[in-house]
């Protein structure tokens, strides 16, 4: 009996320790990724700005290509919903939404995540002339895990994790806009 007790007691003093810690973890994140491609602003901000054009370069919309998807108002306009429902666990439920435009410059979109877990995070896509011919664009993903949730982010490297694949979906975007 005093062995349960003692585990009991160090289980308890386990959850309050971690509870106490979770206290003091940030709770926001923040990854960005940039590519400069060899075309107009122009050109390559009116590629971006439409979401369905995203399932020709995003890691995320190419790991299911058979991902039931819907869409709601007109894409590369705000109040634009996309959404995809997959079998994927990588890909899950959720749907994206044009939040906001400033033409020629950055679009802003609203990431509500519903399976594998819930979640709303912010995304943007940014374009800056760096001539008359290149475009410097930039890819970045803030999100928020509120308490005691955000303990995770001790174990998690979202820099890692989401990084890997901006760059890898601006990589791709790169190479079919140069084409």
């Amino acid at each position: 009996m005093k062995i349960l007790k003692g585990l009991l007691f160090l289980i308890v003093g386990i959850v309050i320790l971690a509870l106490l810690v979770a206290l003091f973890v940030k709770k926001d994140y923040a990854v960005e990724r940039e590519v400069t491609i060899n075309k107009p602003v122009a050109v390559v901000f009116d590629y971006i700005k439409h979401i369905k054009n995203q399932d020709q370069y995003s890691v995320w919309n190419r790991l299911d290509p058979a991902s039931k998807k819907t869409y709601t108002g007109t894409d590369g306009t705000v109040g634009f919903i996309s959404g995809w429902e997959s079998t994927n666990k990588n890909v899950g439920k959720g749907e994206q939404e044009i939040t906001n435009i400033t033409e020629g410059d950055r679009i802003d979109m609203k990431l509500r995540f519903k399976e594998p877990f819930e979640a709303e995070d912010e995304a943007y896509m940014a374009t800056e002339s760096m001539g008359e011919n290149q475009t410097k664009v930039k890819w970045g993903f803030k999100g928020r895990m509120a308490y005691p949730m955000n303990l995770m982010l001790l174990f998690m490297d979202m820099e890692g994790m989401l990084g890997k694949d901006l760059q890898g979906g601006l990589d791709t975007l790169k190479t079919t806009l140069e084409k």
